[in-house]
């Protein structure tokens, strides 16, 4: 590749990006790691001695995930695009180390993680933001013609499954059903007809439905979704928990640190259920201007999206927007007891380097796709209508 490819690709950046939404983007950032230090400072002091262990590893986190961020806006998007089968391939092997002792860790019954230098990282994040590049590369190419299915859908659908077996076989339900609806979300977007859908829930939902009552911890969180009091102990125990925490804090909340429920009566306060303690602590109208900004993300993002004149940064931006804002909505779910528990992280908020390095990445991927660019004369959503027709 030629260095003043790359040089100009750096120099045409005026402007590059969204102001309005790199603002509301630092602003979920800083109020995460805020919200985290007043949800995890109990249980740090507990584990560790340490009252800012957790905060203080998430900040660590939250500067390399701007550095990787700041790398994804400037990197060329055709350069990525070349790489794609080492990155596919990389993140495959990357996800069945998490099968190999030695290398591997198990917490809680999911091996999900791999241990490098007494750093872990969580290969089934990686996934996301790879699967959604693979999928707008791919689909980009069939410029919603997709009157051979098996030749336009097979490759897409292929790849899909294999990562969803493999984070299926850590033991990791939700992520795998997780990435098996953003890859469905992209699929719509990308303009596949309605009947092809209908094959593909014919095929999926029973065998999804049949995989969630093989294993008995799975089993017994339907049943808590349902009747949380049946094992109040046990199962229910985080339903409930939460449920006690969003009560708690009412319309205005108890005040940032102020909350009790993170304080042994919350599991995962730090990391999955961190949202009770924001609803504890900041009340209602503290947790409606929280989901107004993943409101403001997803309607940026869509915004953004339909302006690309290609199918490829049309796909890219939609399904990074979609992966940011689903993770938002099933994670605030849970918590609300509108679904089963599932280990979705609270995308900015939550507890894990994984998790935020790679949302990082993704808001850096773009606001690289969404940046002023040469393309086809046909936009992506006219693109997109034609193929609905």
């Amino acid at each position: 590749m030629r260095t003043g490819f790359f040089v100009e690709q750096i120099n045409d950046r005026s402007p590059r990006f969204d102001p309005v939404l790199a603002a509301v983007i630092l602003l979920l950032v800083a109020t995460g790691v805020g919200m985290l230090l007043s949800a995890s400072w109990f249980r740090a002091e507990q584990l560790y001695n340490d009252p800012l262990r957790f905060v203080m590893r998430q900040i660590m986190w939250v500067g390399v995930g701007l550095l990787f961020m700041f790398m994804a806006y400037l990197v060329p998007l055709d350069m990525v695009r070349r790489l794609l089968p080492v990155l596919v391939i990389g993140t495959m092997l990357l996800s069945l180390l998490t099968f190999l002792p030695g290398v591997s860790a198990r917490y809680m019954g999911a091996r999900r993680w791999i241990i490098v230098f007494n750093v872990s990282f969580q290969p089934s994040e990686l996934v996301k933001v790879v699967l959604v590049i693979y999928l707008a590369h791919i689909l980009a190419r069939v410029e919603g013609d997709f009157s051979r299915p098996l030749r336009s859908l097979g490759p897409p659908a292929l790849i899909v499954a294999v990562f969803a077996v493999i984070v299926l076989r850590q033991n990791d339900y939700s992520t795998a059903m997780f990435l098996i609806f953003l890859s469905l979300a992209m699929f719509f977007a990308a303009g596949v007809p309605i009947v092809h859908f209908v094959r593909i829930f014919v095929l999926v939902v029973p065998i999804s439905v049949i995989l969630l009552f093989t294993r008995e911890h799975r089993v017994r969180r339907i049943i808590s979704f349902l009747n949380p009091r049946f094992d109040p102990a046990g199962s229910g125990f985080q339903v409930l928990a939460a449920r006690r925490a969003l009560e708690h804090g009412g319309a205005w909340g108890t005040g940032i640190g102020r909350g009790v429920r993170k304080m042994g009566g919350l599991p995962e306060a730090q990391s999955d259920f961190l949202f009770a303690v924001i609803a504890e602590e900041l009340g209602f109208f503290g947790v409606v201007i929280m989901i107004a900004l993943f409101v403001f993300l997803a309607l940026r993002g869509f915004a953004l999206a339909r302006k690309q004149t290609d199918w490829f940064r049309f796909l890219l931006i939609y399904g990074v927007t979609v992966s940011i804002v689903m993770q938002a909505m099933i994670n605030i779910s849970v918590v609300a007891g509108l679904v089963p528990a599932t280990g979705i992280p609270l995308p900015f908020f939550s507890s894990g380097g994984s998790s935020m390095v790679v949302t990082l990445v993704m808001c850096g991927l773009l606001f690289n796709a969404s940046s002023p660019a040469a393309g086809s004369a046909v936009t992506g959503p006219r693109l997109w209508e034609e193929a609905r027709v």
